[in-house]
């Protein structure tokens, strides 16, 4: 069978991060024969060597390449490619990890549509990854009608064939943004260029101790000569125009602009700032031409103009003032509605914690020379926001707790100026609902609710959130795609979190009271405080204390729109004489399905069954529990003093 995908892994130190990388790369739904992974140690000094040559000897999909230490990335990542067998080529990075479909689906997406290229959707835990360039598929993606530039790690797969023939291999040797020259000329030699952004593909993480390559500090004369590099490759394969300035944006924003804005500048010492400061003066000077810097947002146009300006004083004081900017989101309502989770909510700017305020008749004017001074910076920034008020956005983004992974939610919004005072100053008030479909979301988990904000030059995350206690919406667990899913406040801060999957106490069903539940010849009925769309199957478990059995049952949609109704049948005979305590499944398709108990009993008695507390253990069976506990703590601390012993 012909190697569909060979992944790639440069080796240097990785220790037990190494661990998940490898897990995933075992766990690939691509079949065992259609791929290869290649790791090419990079002369590591840690117990990682053996352990590659012992991964390799038991499994016959992975390789080792041993060779002595080059500095970087690049050179392993060329070994890799001329070692492959692939039709396509995947790089992953010794501390990162795939999803489990990530192989095959990039894969298949790549075949369906000619791409030379595959960019699969990341998530990034303690690391930034591209957000917008995710929000939707892309089969046919170009630098010019995608966010393509804002992807330039090398975490992709490439069509072997399409690298061989243009001859593009990465820049050897200790040095940085190796993969920014890579990657940009793929991307500008590329016959097409596929995002997949309905599946997380790569998982880009921060390691705990902080080591990842990229988090170094790094020395700014080495690192934007090599920035150089890659504007050379735009250079040589775009003429002078709008898509070359789109593309040197890139750099300018990300790469220098982003680096002298507010706290990111602020929290790095003096010395080391002024020294990044003149070496991002020289390449702004140097390479770009007012096309560049005129399609920035206002506030990175004014840090761009002021570096251009070399005045390194102001550029600090604005990075002041900007620091205390930051967007605030309010929840207005959460409900279900027809098995989705409406989600209301409000958003705005603040400054120094309070509302940010802006002219109310504001004109655009360009930007045509270095603000005089900070005051006059910050004043045409308003100004600026002001005039594009219609170009503000909100989103609602649910981002799973333990992976990063993250997915926009629909939205609809309207934009609201309120007056402020009698100076002519207004707010602006994005007044949003988002529609959650918890079905659409692929695990579960936690999901937490963030809310991003687009205004001028800012575009911000926050927590949805808090919602003030005394008027919390609180609705209970819905039911949707076969899964319980619980919207909750978090504590102690009180911001908006989703549960799916949520079981047990959680569930809430501990709430519903004897008066609820009913029986009607052999009909149980039960009112639930659960959402469910229409008719829901469950399953329920009848248990008394000699025998159990099991019963189907319907959640239906209360009349009133108050909750649940659970209506189960249970054979009569199966409910012989005496007491059963009643539990419910609420998934009984899942794998592993689980109940839970309810807080009610039937009793069954001369051919009756009626509703009854649920029993209590006895006496003697709360001696023997307790009993159990303390022999078992006896047992733990006999154990540990065998141990000190020895």
């Amino acid at each position: 069978m012909p190697v569909k995908v060979s992944v790639i892994v440069p080796v240097y130190n990785p220790g037990i991060y190494i661990e998940d990388c490898i897990a995933s790369l075992k766990r690939q739904s691509l079949p065992p024969d259609e791929y290869e992974v290649i790791f090419v140690d990079d002369g590591s000094t840690d117990e990682t060597p053996a352990r590659l040559d012992a991964l390799a000897a038991e499994d016959p999909r992975m390789k080792v390449i041993h060779q002595e230490n080059s500095g970087w990335s690049g050179k392993p990542r060329n070994v890799g490619i001329e070692a492959s067998r692939g039709e396509f080529v995947m790089f992953v990075d010794n501390d990162d990890y795939l999803g489990d479909e990530a192989l095959e689906r990039m894969y298949d997406y790549g075949v369906a549509n000619g791409a030379d290229v595959v960019v699969g959707k990341m998530a990034g835990k303690g690391r930034a990854v591209p957000v917008e360039l995710f929000r939707r598929n892309h089969p046919r993606a170009t630098v010019d009608n995608a966010p393509l530039i804002d992807s330039l790690t090398p975490h992709k797969m490439f069509r072997r064939a399409f690298l061989d023939r243009i001859g593009l291999r990465f820049p050897e040797g200790r040095r940085r943004l190796e993969d920014h020259v890579f990657i940009a000329e793929a991307y500008l030699r590329a016959e097409n260029v596929s995002v997949i952004s309905d599946y997380v593909c790569y998982y880009h993480l921060r390691r705990d101790d902080g080591s990842n390559a990229g988090f170094e500090r790094f020395d700014p004369v080495g690192y934007f000569k090599n920035l150089r590099e890659a504007l050379d490759v735009v250079e040589r394969y775009t003429e002078p125009g709008p898509v070359r300035d789109k593309l040197f944006r890139r750099w300018l924003r990300v790469e220098m602009v982003e680096r002298l804005r507010a706290r990111r500048l602020l929290k790095l010492p003096d010395d080391y700032r002024r020294e990044l400061f003149a070496e991002i003066h020289e390449v702004v000077v140097e390479r770009f031409g007012p096309g560049v810097a005129a399609g920035l947002q206002p506030t990175q146009q004014v840090v761009a103009a002021l570096t251009a300006a070399d005045r390194y004083d102001d550029v600090v004081s604005f990075a002041r003032w900007e620091a205390g900017v930051a967007p605030k989101a309010a929840p207005s309502h959460v409900e279900w509605r027809d098995g989705c989770l409406s989600v209301g909510f409000t958003a705005e700017y603040t400054s120094g914690g309070e509302p940010m305020t802006f002219p109310a008749d504001a004109e655009a004017t360009p930007l045509n020379d270095a603000p005089k001074d900070v005051a006059e910076a910050v004043e045409w920034v308003a100004s600026q926001t002001a005039a594009r008020f219609g170009q503000a956005t909100a989103d609602l983004l649910l981002r799973e707790r333990s992976s990063a992974a993250q997915y926009f939610q629909p939205v609809r919004f309207t934009r609201e100026t309120v007056p402020v005072g009698d100076d002519g100053e207004v707010r602006l008030v994005l007044r949003a609902t988002a529609t959650v479909d918890p079905a659409d979301l692929p695990k579960d988990g936690v999901w937490d609710a963030l809310v991003r904000v687009k205004l001028g030059g800012w575009t911000k995350e926050c927590r949805l959130g808090p919602a003030p206690r005394a008027n919390r919406p609180t609705p209970g667990v819905g039911i949707v795609g076969g899964r319980p899913a619980l919207p909750y406040w978090t504590e102690p801060h009180g911001n908006l979190s989703l549960e799916l999957g949520v079981r047990g106490k959680r569930l809430g069903l501990g709430r519903v009271r004897q008066s609820d539940v009913t029986v009607s010849g052999d009909r149980v009925r039960a009112l639930l405080a659960l959402h469910v769309p229409g008719d829901t199957e469950v399953r329920l478990r009848f248990i008394s204390a000699q025998q159990i059995f099991e019963a189907p049952g319907t959640l239906s949609p209360a009349a009133d729109g108050t909750g649940a109704v659970l209506a189960a049948a249970p054979p009569a005979e199966s409910l012989s004489r005496g007491v059963w305590r009643v539990a419910l499944c609420l998934a009984p398709d899942a794998d592993r399905p689980q109940y839970t108990g309810l807080p009610f009993a039937l009793r069954a008695a001369g051919g009756r069954v009626q509703v009854a507390p649920v029993p209590q253990p006895g006496v003697a069976l709360r001696v023997a529990r307790r009993a159990r506990r303390v022999l078992a703590a006896v047992r733990r601390k006999v154990s540990r003093i065998r141990i000190g012993g020895q």
